[in-house]
């Protein structure tokens, strides 16, 4: 299992964070902030590797802008962990597609704001106003298209990835990005007992981490 260690200082400027694991969208993405949405600075993340073991936010953000592909499906996991370490901070989530799932999932996983990397960036600028005056920005569902002939998955039970039913659960909720202590209150146990199962689950995968674990399980569907 892997955490995000997170330091928390406050400050008064106006500070964004962007994560994208492509270099150039990322400093892209940045300089708009900085030039045309009033920030003062802007860090960008683009080692999603060094990612998984630590970020050093000496300065919470003003804003973060998250890329939905992360690689190893790691953007929920890390939009539950940033959610938890930061909850006041507003979390704009961005993606190539406009498959009608990505916006549920992020927008059920506490992201405050979902927009295309296509949109006019008169778009991108509303989008990052409303969510800085505490607003949300999601598209109405009938706007958003439904993506025709999506790969289909392969359903999977608890037991034949090894696991106690209690474990396919837990596991399930991983995939979802619940932290142990959402887990461990849905399940009505307690955070050690979720603490041991996770690290059952994770021997019994082969994997070091949740996104291990996430990995390990794409194209298949728990049961």
């Amino acid at each position: 299992m892997f955490l995000f260690n997170f330091k928390i200082v406050v400050t008064t400027k106006q500070t964004a964070l962007v994560i994208d694991d492509h270099p150039l969208v990322a400093r892209g993405i940045a300089a708009f902030l900085q030039s045309h949405c009033g920030f003062d600075t802007v860090q960008t993340i683009t080692d999603i590797d060094g990612l998984v073991s630590s970020i050093d936010l000496t300065n919470p953000p003003t804003m973060i802008v998250l890329d939905f592909w992360l690689p190893y499906g790691a953007c929920l996991v890390l939009l539950s962990q940033i959610k938890t370490q930061c909850p006041t901070t507003p979390i704009l989530v961005m993606s190539a597609d406009d498959d009608i799932t990505v916006q549920h999932k992020v927008q059920a996983a506490g992201a405050h704001g979902f927009i295309h990397k296509q949109e006019a960036t008169d778009i991108f600028t509303q989008a990052v106003t409303e969510l800085l005056n505490g607003k949300t920005w999601f598209k109405p569902t009938n706007l958003l298209n439904i993506t025709a002939n999506l790969p289909k998955e392969v359903a999977i039970s608890a037991a034949e990835l090894g696991l106690t039913t209690r474990q396919g659960e837990i596991l399930s909720m991983i995939v979802q990005g619940q932290p142990n202590k959402l887990i461990a209150k849905a399940l009505n146990l307690s955070e050690q007992t979720v603490k041991e199962h996770v690290t059952g689950i994770l021997n019994r995968l082969g994997v070091k981490n949740r996104i291990g674990a996430i990995t390990k399980l794409r194209g298949k569907r728990l049961e």
